[in-house]
């Protein structure tokens, strides 16, 4: 089987790129395929327990990433330097089964990949 990573590296609002990411990767996951998902840059502030995106016109992604289990989707990583650089502690995050990686663990992973996706 094909391995996948998809990295989702924008902001929950603004632009699409973040639900774009969250829907190519529950898509590959009920296919079946093997996808992972790894959040860096800015895509960490997705995580963040108690947005409230309508407020600004925008879609709640929370479903999206509570979908993530149901659609077999078990390998969901976070790019801790990412979360450190912006004051995002590992309590704040919505997802519990999340794993935190360093920048070599990060390196490691994506070069174990036969195909990136990224948004």
């Amino acid at each position: 089987m094909t391995s996948m990573l998809c990295i989702s590296r924008h902001t929950p609002s603004g632009n699409a790129l973040a639900r774009e990411a969250l829907d190519t990767v529950l898509a590959a996951a009920a296919y079946e395929q093997d996808i992972k998902l790894l959040f860096m840059d800015d895509g960490v502030w997705q995580l963040l327990k108690g947005q409230q995106p309508s407020h600004i016109n925008q879609k709640d992604i929370t479903k999206n990433l509570s979908a993530l289990p149901i659609f077999g989707v078990e390998e969901v990583y976070v790019h801790e330097p990412s979360l450190q650089s912006r004051g995002i502690s590992r309590d704040s995050l919505s997802l519990n089964n999340v794993q935190l990686l360093t920048n070599e663990q990060t390196q490691a992973l994506i070069a174990s990949q036969q195909h990136i996706l990224s948004f």
